[in-house]
């Protein structure tokens, strides 16, 4: 570490704020520049790179009123909670963001990447000013003293994190592949009824010949295909709901025993539950009348907001923000995760309540699903099973890789673990 210089984060970057984003031009998506805000950080699965946003301004705009931010800036939130969320990204294309963002732009004896990689090694509200609402200025972050090494070593450590980065990338992207192959096969059979439809049209079969001969020839007189089964998701699954152990308690909270709040889902980057933030004791789990749910089990938040949906990859009690279903009857856990997804519209539509929206177990057993015959649902999960589980097997790959790049960063970062650059071309 004897050739990394000592110097401050003013002397490796040049730190510009964004601009005031009008309410007029929000939502504007007519133009060919994206303008970045503090939320749309969340949208891109990529933990480096950021090129999708809500809003759109045309050049002319741009030129006229903003600044523009270049390619390989990384940029950041600089007020308010989000100081601690850690979301960095490096811009991909020239970018308007808005006035609660600020970009850093390297020196030429910096790599983008590298820096990105410092950047999430260090605390924010630290060097924030404000109290009720931390924000940071140029002159805060010109100061933060750091170490840099030379040039060949930072793109070292870039690609040493990068590679496990871009493996997690990678997997998103197939889970979300793998997601929409499902979904498009439930759509297909059971909301659309495809086969039967070409069936009915003397269409020719676009399907195996075994299971083509499963499906149905014909619609009954209720619109479905014939000897299907018109039933409530009540009846198919167990609805159970969930409560919170006493806070005041301490015996209740810290056994080892998963409990999940809705909050455990709102990050998850696939419908994959592998653990929770917070645990609770036997004694806990006794206050909870549901219990513990089986590995398998269903969760959709029921409020604040709805919508949440994974299948738990270990055993767990809920909170009361879910309506959990325990898929031990007709329908699979895989048939009924996609059955949620798109009867989403009908589920909010039975929601109610004054100070935010709730779907009650009352409101939610009674929703009709459509039950094939036993051969047709044993087809199906034959195929939609095993891509559930790989995207499970994906979602455990990513947080081990996870794991190994946030335990690798600080001591990358830091000098503690040295990168020959010959040896890592070699």
């Amino acid at each position: 570490m004897t050739d990394w210089r000592a110097t401050s984060l003013g002397e490796i970057c040049r730190f510009q704020a964004g601009d005031a984003f009008p309410k007029e031009l929000q939502g504007a998506a007519t133009g060919d520049v994206p303008v970045v805000k503090v939320s749309d950080m969340n949208l891109s699965g990529n933990e480096l790179f950021i090129s999708h946003a809500n809003n759109w301004l045309s050049t002319p705009e741009v030129e006229r009123d903003f600044k523009l931010h270049t390619v390989g800036a990384v940029i950041f939130a600089k007020i308010g909670v989000a100081l601690t969320s850690n979301r960095r990204r490096i811009l991909l294309r020239p970018t308007v963001i808005d006035n609660n963002m600020m970009s850093a732009v390297c020196t030429s004896d910096v790599d983008p990447r590298w820096f990105y990689y410092l950047l999430t090694t260090l605390d924010f509200n630290e060097v924030a000013s404000g109290s009720a609402l931390p924000y940071l200025t140029v002159r805060d972050l010109n100061k933060i003293a750091v170490f840099v090494p030379p040039l060949p070593e930072q793109r070292a450590i870039a690609a040493t994190l990068g590679a496990l980065d871009d493996k997690i990338e990678l997997n998103r992207k197939m889970n979300a592949t793998l997601e929409a192959m499902a979904r498009a096969l439930f759509r297909d059979w059971f909301v659309d009824f495809g086969p039967t439809r070409a069936k009915m049209e003397a269409r020719a079969p676009y399907l195996f010949p075994d299971l083509w001969s499963l499906l149905p020839d014909r619609l009954d007189d209720e619109g479905k295909p014939e000897g299907w089964e018109a039933s409530t998701i009540g009846d198919e699954v167990r609805v159970v709901g969930g409560s919170t152990p006493s806070t005041k308690e301490p015996d209740l909270w810290d056994g080892g025993i998963n409990w999940a709040t809705p909050k455990d889902l709102s990050a998850l980057a696939a419908p994959v539950l592998l653990e929770t933030s917070r645990t609770i004791s036997a004694a806990g789990l006794a206050k909870i009348s549901s219990g513990l749910l089986p590995v398998g089990s269903l969760l959709l938040s029921s409020r604040a907001p709805i919508g949440y949906l994974a299948i738990t990859e270990v055993p767990v009690a809920i909170n009361q923000g879910f309506i959990g279903m325990i898929c031990d009857k007709r329908v699979s856990n895989v048939f009924a995760w996609l059955w949620t997804l798109e009867n989403m519209e009908a589920i909010l539509a039975k929601a109610n309540g004054s100070t935010f929206q709730e779907i009650s177990k009352g409101n939610f057993r009674p929703l009709p699903v459509v039950v094939p015959s036993t051969p047709v649902m044993h087809a199906f999960d034959a195929i939609a099973q095993p891509l559930y589980e790989r995207i499970a097997k994906n979602e455990r790959e990513s947080r081990t890789l996870a794991q190994t790049r946030d335990l690798l960063l600080p001591r990358l970062m830091s000098g503690q673990i040295l990168l020959h650059p010959d040896a890592m071309a070699g």
